[in-house]
């Protein structure tokens, strides 16, 4: 596998950092010594424009990008703004990669979701499960905008020879996450819901669905890591490189833990953490999302990364730093 696709002298543009997961792979990156990055406020630059996208690109002509910039949110956020999901990630992905391609930017790192493959996949989940069979309903426009800036790297990557590649994460957990109370993904949510009931010396407090789906974690800087392996080592040219079962050059990895937890045994665990000592009951009126979804990451394994932080440390982290965020 050839080394140092990247390197520190490259101007890198980290679009979306101020997000969860653009924020860790900015503080990788400067704890890995390099100093030419590029960021831009909303204010700055706004990706769901084009023309002042592309105005932007060609000033500042970044070598290396990486779109960490997205609409997200949890599963009511899904099913209550679905064209939202749609056309806000559509045009920035759009926008980012397309104009990407135009100015010679050297090599582009979409970041998408594990939502991508369809609901009733075999587990664990191989890249070559996509598209083989219906989505998620929960979250379906936002999976098919992901699933369209896979196919926009791939179409580039064969007409022009863009070097595009993707990476698709696991559910995700970190500093800098959503705890909006409506809005937020499970982690945040749970954390929340139940720091609040011990607050409030609740004796019960009722969570979403029934408890019973499997969710696999990862907490993002375990995420950041695998980007910059991913840009540093990962060509997708190479002999050596993670191919399909039909030896085609493979452009996108999955990047999980390789393990499980239910959503009934993820919410005690919190508790246990925070220290609330009520009962978590379950209403099974609202949905469980996608039964199991647990991802093969095995290809990506071959690159050299692992993930290093386990769940329920990096569960007490997180908890610990939403308490001190609260606090304040």
């Amino acid at each position: 596998m050839t080394n140092k696709l990247i390197n520190r002298g490259d101007q890198i543009f980290i679009a979306g950092h101020r997000g969860m997961v653009g924020s860790s792979i900015l503080r990788c990156f400067r704890n890995k010594g390099y100093k030419n990055l590029l960021v831009a406020d909303r204010s700055e630059l706004n990706l769901l424009d084009y023309a002042a996208t592309k105005a932007w690109f060609q000033i500042k002509r970044p070598d290396v990008v990486v779109l960490a910039a997205a609409k997200v949110g949890g599963i009511y956020a899904n099913n209550s703004y679905p064209a939202d999901f749609l056309i806000e990630n559509l045009q920035i992905q759009l926008n980012v990669i397309t104009i990407s391609q135009e100015i010679g930017v050297r090599r582009l790192l979409f970041l998408g979701s594990s939502c991508i493959y369809p609901r009733y996949s075999k587990q664990p989940i191989t890249e070559e499960y996509l598209l083989t069979g219906s989505l998620e309903n929960t979250n379906e426009m936002y999976a098919i905008a992901k699933i369209t800036g896979i196919k926009l790297c791939q179409a580039l990557h064969e007409q022009f020879g863009f070097d595009a590649i993707s990476l698709m994460p696991t559910n995700l957990y970190g500093p800098g996450d959503n705890y909006h109370p409506k809005n937020s993904h499970v982690i945040p949510g749970l954390i929340q819901k139940i720091t609040l009931a011990k607050a409030k010396g609740l004796k019960e407090i009722f969570c979403w669905g029934t408890g019973s789906p499997l969710r696999e974690f990862m907490h993002v800087d375990d995420l950041a890591e695998a980007c910059i392996i991913a840009l540093e080592k990962w060509d997708p040219s190479s002999d050596k490189a993670p191919r399909y079962v039909a030896d085609k050059p493979l452009l996108f990895l999955n990047v999980g833990t390789g393990k499980n937890i239910s959503i009934r045994e993820l919410a005690s665990t919190i508790a246990t953490i925070v220290g609330f000592k009520g009962k978590i009951l379950w209403d099974n009126r609202y949905p469980d999302g996608t039964p199991q979804k647990l991802l093969d990451i095995s290809k990506m394994l071959e690159l050299g990364w692992t993930p290093k932080i386990a769940l329920e440390q990096g569960l007490s982290r997180v908890c610990s730093e939403y308490c001190s965020y609260k606090d304040k």
